[in-house]
């Protein structure tokens, strides 16, 4: 029995605690909520009276009778708002407009240099954003959230960034107090590889509970989620697995200031300085992932160890975090299976048996969508949480 009879900014409804039973779209009866919760019909029947009401909740096709009048069914009603995402990166910048469970329903992409300023960046999402939810023929007061992941450190209490180092003029800007002079509903900002892991869960193991999500390209970073909860740490910089020391690279210089770092010796920048040192032409990443690509030998052998780097740093994590799942996205991961080779390669050979018995790495899934789909779940989960009920139910009093 679920205990949802504390009381809410609903007064006595408790409509926002009844409604987490119903965010997983299964239909149910108001006699399997009132089963399932232990309270009266009659109060059951009053709180889905709220949510109908909001239009989170709608009726759907009714279940069998077992004789007499058939029983109505419930769910949540996907389309009663939408959310605006943005994945803001180095260089380019996706936005999406979704439902409730994370669909997109119109998106649009470009390049676009963060170096360019929070208020710039911020204004084409704004610019952009508007006119993705006015060619659906939405109203703009059927927003309920945005979510934003930026490419650096985030304190994910005020949504300000905080001394990214590839973010000029953004530190402790605050992001929502920005954004909110334009929508008026609560933003959301993550680290990039934060809302990676959550839209990669979401779309691909949403059953999972323990799962890291590694981003290879300019940089290197791993978002954490465990019992089913993204862990942000005490400053919200868990999972920043690039400046760790690896061995095999203990002189090599890191921008950070220290040397050995991971991200030094096994980013696409670090591959790509490793092969023209070998008299091979490779400016960048995505000049590595090419050379792979054409079969030529030396860049694969580049790519294999770089995933034997990330693979030693990634043995540790398995013993501390022991996830079942590690996805490898970011633009290193069109190498395809041979970076991901060279850390399973150390991974499933230095961990404990038991750690890695059910453990899956693999590429991700959802692949260049991973942040934007991310940056939507950040907005849903804030929307549809007992607080965000209770906000909207505010809004759509009376």
């Amino acid at each position: 029995m679920v205990d949802i009879s504390r009381g809410s900014a609903l007064g006595t409804s408790g409509a926002s605690e009844l409604f987490q039973l119903l965010r997983d779209g299964a239909p149910r009866t108001r006699a399997s909520l009132a089963q399932s919760t232990g309270l009266a019909r009659s109060t059951i029947a009053a709180r889905v009276d709220e949510l109908m009401r909001i239009g989170l909740v709608s009726p759907v096709a009714d279940a069998v009778s077992t004789g007499g009048r058939p029983p109505s069914q419930f769910a949540l009603n996907p389309a009663a708002r939408i959310v605006l995402a943005a994945d803001l990166g180095a260089s380019h910048a996706n936005l999406a407009v979704t439902d409730l469970v994370g669909t997109v329903l119109a998106e649009h992409s470009q390049r676009l240099d963060i170096a360019q300023g929070p208020e710039t960046v911020l204004g084409w999402m704004v610019e952009h954003g508007t006119a993705l939810i006015e060619s659906l023929g939405r109203d703009p007061r059927e927003l309920v959230a945005i979510g934003i992941g930026v490419p650096g450190p985030v304190e994910h209490s005020t949504g300000r960034p905080v001394n990214p180092p590839i973010m000029p003029g953004w530190d402790r800007f605050d992001v929502p107090g920005w954004v909110q002079q334009h929508f008026a509903v609560p933003v959301l900002v993550d680290n990039d590889v934060n809302i990676m892991a959550l839209g990669e869960q979401a779309t691909s193991w949403p059953q999972t509970e323990h799962l890291m999500f590694v981003k290879v390209a300019t940089g290197i970073g791993s978002g954490i989620i465990s019992g089913g909860l993204l862990q942000r740490g005490a400053q919200g910089i868990a999972g920043d697995i690039g400046h760790i020391r690896v061995a095999r690279g203990s002189e090599v210089p890191c921008h950070c200031g220290n040397r050995g770092c991971l991200e030094a010796l096994a980013s696409g920048p670090a591959i790509a300085r490793e092969l023209r040192e070998q008299g091979i032409d490779a400016a960048s990443g995505n000049d590595v992932v090419e050379l792979v690509k054409r079969g030529d030998i030396d860049a694969i052998q580049a790519v294999r160890q770089a995933g034997r780097d990330i693979g030693e740093v990634l043995t540790a994590c398995v013993s501390f975090v022991n996830p079942s799942v590690i996805a490898i996205g970011g633009s290193m991961a069109r190498a395809g299976e041979h970076l991901i080779a060279g850390v399973r390669e150390v991974v499933y050979t230095r961990s404990m048996p038991l750690a890695t018995e059910h453990l899956v790495i693999v590429q991700s899934a959802a692949a260049e969508n991973a942040a934007v789909l991310g940056a939507a779940m950040l907005a849903i989960h804030h929307a549809l949480s007992p607080e965000g009920i209770d906000a909207l139910a505010a809004v759509a009093a009376p």
